[in-house]
């Protein structure tokens, strides 16, 4: 081979590929979409398999002739699923396979001989398409491919036509209609679990609520544990153990010390949150005494060991597997592991004897970690501290339980992690900075009030000195060979970079064009935006392109943490890939027969990475429930100041209105594009804005309004905002779409 030619690029994705098209004007051929991404030889061979699923998948469309491609268009037959009625009664669907960030075309389900179809909301169906020339699509039902969810969780409540219950799905557009024997003893105001009827009653019923029955009564929505209830069932997420389980934990024992080394003479703290029930890590630290690592540290990461307890395809495995991860609401914890483990065995109280996994790393002056070594041990904690008293300590106001500890454990912490805080922004980790808030609860459950969570150098401490040992975890595993269940962030895709880049050159900043770009690179240009007015729509937009970081036994590296390699080792009893890398430890370093060997068939790694598609899903699953009921309190706490006047920032936009974060409390409300002053509003997604045809109002992410709070609604979480200022006038020419728009806002046609 020729030593100047051209070396071939990477392979995209399906879902690099289908972002290209889709932004792409116009029709595109497979040689084209080849030449873009740098494509030779038998990589085309492969881009020609990724189109064809993408075509069999419906997400783009073959012309005739040539292989010509369209990111505009839909199959004309492909499965859909229902999603409702809007507001003049007409059947909704969209895509069932539908990927991307951009919203999906509008389809109307079109009525077959005056009568609309008997579908339910959330069944699939296979249609026919034809488009309607403005974008969107009238859809005729060929078959039905799988029924509606057979349960629905809402609020039951009286109206003049007898029992209803309102979904707390807010994608959920209609009531359910209860007849007098279907209320299963239900008071108005009740949490309820409803059965749609049969398809006989619902045909009655064509148009308006559906006729369903109630199944399971879950108590009060005004009681204190009716929202974090909602979420967890919203979200299927299992709460109950098995008996099996149950016994298990009940059975567990404490560890004597046996083969472990002994480590209850070390000063090890723990240092969490004031609300913290399990305790899983504890740290310590002092000066290194090699002469060959002058200014370094020793530092020991002790990690609660849950795989003695928790054993392979055991009754308390299935269960932590099945749930992935603890899931965590301002008023309970929904624990991976039986609380007879997760507060108690593996918890590292101060005083008690726990067993422990052991990292011990040894850190340079310059903060580089170099050389590691773990041991299973016995130790006991010396002190459950809280970060707001490590804090305080360090800032010369010590207490009575961190006084003593100041010199000989917390000062030498805080010079291992001024080594850490050097070497991470060496190596540029990403660094962004967004405000979070956080719900206090009175002690009745309500909503005392909502506040900024601190950002303080004693989180950024244990940090430090968790991912530090992750790090060492995973070089373990990768120089033993054992099967490792790496924590992995891929890179930013080329396409969402470009458009980043775009929209910071309309801010004055420069990102380089290379896809190859660097987390140091956009620290460059979140330092530079420090303090301006702008801030927080750069580091919003920044945010916004990054990759969602999974698990996966495939080492793609953590583009974040500027990390080659990156596994989860310090947190076992809420997160199931931490326990499975603590046995890959244990079998690797033959530290114990509770762990695992090397794969001796294909067979168990393909199981291995099912794995780590699962523990995925379930920590979105885990994100979705959390940010669901915080959706929820929030909108609860705002329900008595319908009519107030609050300044916020656009943090979305969209096609149909704005999404604004209100800065008093963080919470998220919609001002519809309605409500807007009139114009024709143009989308551009690429530039995250929405400009008023005529007028030139432009409202782009990240600026500053004033809105007045319309509605509040507790069950569904969601807040309607009133647009009062804000948006910027563009001068003629300025901020139109680069390419021709989807349709805009407009009155339906009838």
């Amino acid at each position: 081979m020729n030593k100047s030619a051209k070396k071939a690029a990477p392979l995209p994705s399906k879902d690099q590929i289908l972002a290209y098209v889709r932004e792409s004007p116009g029709r595109l051929n497979k040689r084209e979409i080849a030449r873009a991404f740098g494509l030779k030889g038998e990589q085309r061979i492969e881009l020609k398999r990724m189109l064809r699923e993408l075509a069999e998948e419906g997400l783009i469309t073959r012309g005739r002739g040539k292989q010509v491609l369209s990111g505009s268009g839909l199959p004309r037959v492909t499965v859909l699923e229902i999603t409702g009625t809007d507001a003049d009664g007409e059947l909704m669907a969209r895509p069932a396979s539908w990927r991307g960030e951009a919203a999906p075309p509008t389809i109307y389900v079109v009525p077959e001989r005056g009568r609309r179809p008997a579908v339910a909301e959330g069944e699939k169906v296979l249609a026919r398409l034809k488009a309607a020339g403005d974008g969107t699509y009238e859809a005729r039902v060929m078959k039905r491919l799988a029924r509606a969810p057979g349960r629905v969780l809402g609020q039951y409540r009286l109206g003049p036509d007898g029992g209803r219950v309102e979904p707390t799905d807010r994608r959920m557009r209609h009531d359910f209609l209860i007849g007098k024997g279907d209320a299963g003893g239900a008071r108005p105001g009740e949490l309820v679990l409803v059965e749609p009827l049969h398809e006989a009653r619902q045909r009655a019923r064509p148009l308006g609520p559906r006729p369903a029955r109630i199944v399971e009564r879950l108590g009060d929505l005004d009681a204190p544990r009716s929202i974090s209830l909602i979420a967890i069932h919203a979200h299927d997420i299992p709460t109950e153990f098995s008996g099996e389980a149950l016994a298990d934990a009940r059975a567990a024992k404490p560890v004597a010390l046996g083969e472990r080394s002994d480590l209850r003479d070390l000063p090890l703290v723990t240092i969490d949150g004031a609300d913290a029930r399990d305790f899983d890590d504890a740290v310590w630290a002092e000066p290194d005494d090699d002469p060959a690592n002058p200014g370094g540290w020793h530092a020991v990461v002790a990690i609660a060991d849950v795989a003695h307890y928790v054993r392979p395809r055991g009754a308390l495995d299935r269960a932590a597997h099945e749930r992935g991860n603890s899931v965590y609401f301002p008023d309970r914890v929904v624990p991976m592991l039986p609380e007879a483990l997760s507060n108690d065995l593996c918890s590292l109280r101060p005083g008690e004897d726990r067993p422990c996994l052991a990292a011990h790393l040894w850190i340079g002056a310059d903060g580089s970690l170099r050389r590691h070594r773990f041991e299973r041990g016995l130790m006991r904690s010396a002190a459950r501290l809280t970060y707001s008293q490590v804090q305080a300590a360090r800032d010369g106001q010590p207490d009575e339980q961190t006084g003593p500890l100041l010199a000989p454990v917390l000062a030498p912490l805080y010079g291992a992690l001024d080594s850490l805080l050097a070497a991470r922004r060496k190596r540029g980790a990403l660094d962004i900075e967004l405000p979070e808030h956080r719900v206090m609860l009175a002690d009745d459950g309500t909503v005392e009030r909502i506040a900024l969570r601190e950002r303080l150098d004693s989180h950024r401490l244990i940090e430090e000195l968790m991912i530090t040992a992750n790090v060492a975890a995973a070089e373990t595993l990768e120089r033993l060979g054992q099967p490792c269940m790496y924590r992995v962030h891929e890179a930013p895709d080329p396409l969402k970079i470009q458009a980043v880049g775009e929209v910071l050159a309309e801010l004055g900043y420069r990102l380089p064009k290379s896809p190859a770009v660097k987390p140091g690179q956009f620290n460059r240009i979140l330092d530079q935006s420090r303090g301006a007015t702008h801030e927080r729509l750069v580091n919003e937009i920044i945010l916004r392109c990054q990759s969602q970081a999974v698990y996966s036994p495939d080492n793609l590296g953590h583009f974040g943490l500027a990390l080659r390699r990156y596994a989860h080792f310090t947190s076992p009893i809420r997160r199931y890939s931490d326990l499975l890398v603590h046995r890959a430890l244990i079998g690797g370093l033959k530290l114990g027969p509770d762990g695992t060997g090397p794969f001796q068939e294909a067979a168990e790694a393909a199981r291995f990475g099912a794995t780590g598609t699962h523990i995925s899903n379930t920590e979105r699953r885990a994100m979705a429930a959390e940010r669901d009921a915080m959706d929820r309190y929030l909108a609860a706490h705002l329900s008595d100041r319908i009519g107030g006047q609050f300044s916020g920032r656009i943090n979305g936009v969209s096609r149909f209105g704005l999404f604004v974060t209100l800065a008093e409390s963080g919470a998220d409300g919609l001002v519809p594009v309605r409500s807007l002053p009139i114009d024709y509003y143009e989308h551009d997604e690429a530039q995250h804005r929405l400009t008023g045809r005529e007028r030139r109002l432009s409202f782009t992410l990240g600026d500053e309004v004033e809105v007045r709070l319309v509605e509040a609604k507790p069950l569904t979480g969601g807040l309607v905002l009133e647009l009062l200022s804000g948006g910027t006038e563009l001068p003629p020419g300025r901020g139109r779409l680069r390419r021709r728009p989807g349709p805009g806002p407009r009155r339906r046609r009838r």
